[in-house]
């Protein structure tokens, strides 16, 4: 066993969300922190999927942070490894690598009552916590089909997430499981190498051409030049991209421009009638996400590639069988079958005073947060990417500066007034989630297709059902008044009971609440 480490706060994981909350709570004088990483290196999603034609999907200028734009960018929109490469050079010239503990999985997060701590226990040491931060990111975990036989099968299975690089496809019968936003780059990048491929198509989504080209070095030379330029073209990037939300959650007569050009672009990629009424969106477009893709049709049109719209039934020893009786033989298994995005299983390991794990909370309750970051009964938990921050449109990295700024001013808040806790009443949570689904009930996501933005109540906490900046907004600056808070043993004396945002019924030294029944914080 490790030893203990006493820190003020600790932050799990170190992609996008997690190494920008680190080196903003430094920035702020929270320098007393730890950054847990499981992998070797920073970069989360972006460390992780390799797989051949990863790129990003978001223009390469707004898929930055705010505080670190890139005037190198190569192109339009961004290969995997570029923006590895740039978080990585980030992360360097921000000075945390030094706060982050790399190859250390966390195994449980708890909290003590008792001294309103948390305790988070690793496959090292274990560490003592007054706050702690979630940024294990919504893709993170692989999600694997559940499928007869497929752990029966000879040849080499892989998610496209956990690319096996060692597998040489080059001549073999390759079988992709999937048609979303890995596949769609996946397919076109091996289907030249390969003996055959069969493509498995559950639902035909909906793909728009991808406007991509390379910069070049006099446009990025400009960038680096002129004072303004790049925070210019991000701005109209940024503001293209809200146009959306109209269609998405207001009005689906906006979409109507989005859904022309898509049935144009299938229509002029795909000449062959079978094909093309195969690979036609029967649900509205916006409901699943929006692929990019200049290459996909064209590549499913290849002699060697064949859409497989049959379910499957089984996987056998040397291939996959159809619900029509067809055998497909296969020498291997991709799988790109998304991830656990609304049951992620490392809220398996994170528990409240009373035992009760966040996935059992949000598998009863529904999944939710308040304002996507704090959850009631989970005192000092800040969640990046939590419920309801999802986007279908825009860069996830502008709502994970928007958390960031909440989560500053949440520990700005609490090192001011001299609180050891807050904790989100649960009222407050309960009516903006109400407000929330209510939002979401009139929004295209929830009209009538299966995707990976609802969960198994059939809410949608996958998504913001509104224009990014109203996000922006909510969480500029952090409200007390909708928290229970304690105050820290040491610091009583600041906290002032006729303070109107501090009830006296709320804060409480430390160690008194300790004492209140074994509950934290009641109301």
């Amino acid at each position: 066993m490790g030893q203990t480490r006493t820190v003020d706060t600790l932050v799990v994981g170190a992609g996008f969300s997690g190494l920008g909350a680190a080196i903003r709570l430094i920035q702020e004088g929270f320098d007393d922190l730890v950054v847990l990483e499981r992998g070797s290196d920073v970069g989360g999603t972006w460390r992780d999927n390799t797989y051949p034609g990863a790129a990003c999907d978001v223009p390469s200028h707004l898929y930055s942070y705010s505080f670190a734009l890139n005037p190198g960018w190569s192109r339009a929109f961004s290969p995997q490894g570029e923006i590895y490469d740039y978080i990585r050079s980030v992360a360097h010239e921000s000075g945390v690598l030094d706060k982050i503990r790399f190859g250390v999985e966390v195994t449980a997060v708890e909290f003590d009552a008792e001294r309103e701590r948390w305790t988070v226990e690793t496959d090292a040491d274990t560490y003592d916590a007054r706050v702690v931060v979630l940024g294990v990111g919504a893709l993170c975990e692989p999600k694997l089909p559940e499928i007869d036989g497929i752990d029966e099968f000879s040849g080499q299975v892989f998610h496209t997430a956990r690319w096996d690089h060692r597998t040489v496809l080059a001549g073999k019968r390759v079988a992709v499981i999937g048609t979303g936003a890995s596949a769609i780059q996946v397919v076109p990048s091996i289907a030249g190498q390969v003996g055959h491929l069969d493509v498995y198509q559950r639902t035909a989504p909906w793909i728009l051409p991808r406007i991509d080209r390379t910069y070049s070095e006099t446009e990025r030379a400009a960038y680096r030049k002129i004072p303004g330029l790049q925070r210019a073209v991000r701005a109209l990037q940024y503001a293209s991209r809200e146009l959306q939300v109209v269609g998405l959650t207001r009005s689906r007569a906006a979409l109507t421009p989005i859904r022309l050009i898509g049935r144009a672009h299938l229509a002029m990629q795909v000449r062959d009638r079978r094909l093309r009424e195969a690979v036609t969106p029967t649900f509205e477009i916006g409901c699943k996400r929006i692929l990019l893709s200049n290459t996909w049709y064209p590549t499913l049109s290849r002699d060697n590639v064949d859409l497989v719209t049959s379910p499957i039934e089984r996987v056998t020893a040397d291939g996959i069988v159809t619900a029509d009786g067809v055998d497909h033989p296969a020498d291997v298994l991709v799988v790109a079958t998304g991830f656990h995005v609304t049951d992620s299983p490392f809220f398996e390991r994170v528990r409240d005073a009373a035992g009760r794990t966040l996935a059992d909370k949000w598998a009863t309750d529904g999944m939710e947060a308040y304002k996507g970051t704090t959850v009631s009964g989970y005192p000092n938990l800040f969640v990046l990417v939590g419920p309801a921050t999802g986007l279908g449109h825009s860069s996830m990295i502008y709502m994970i500066e928007s958390q960031l700024n909440y989560l500053a001013s949440a520990m700005e808040t609490m090192r001011e007034r001299g609180l050891q806790t807050v904790d989100v009443r649960e009222a407050v949570q309960g009516a903006y989630n109400e407000a929330l689904r209510a939002d979401t009930s009139e929004t295209v996501w929830t009209s009538g297709c299966a995707s990976w933005y609802l969960d198994a109540k059939g809410n949608a906490p996958a998504v913001w059902p509104d224009f990014t900046f109203a996000y922006r907004g909510q969480t500029r600056e952090f409200d007390l008044s909708a928290y229970r808070r304690t105050a820290a043993a040491d610091a009583v004396a600041t906290v002032t009971t006729d303070d109107p945002d501090t009830p006296e019924v709320d804060v409480v030294p430390a160690a008194a609440a300790a004492e209140k029944s074994g509950q934290v914080n009641p109301q």
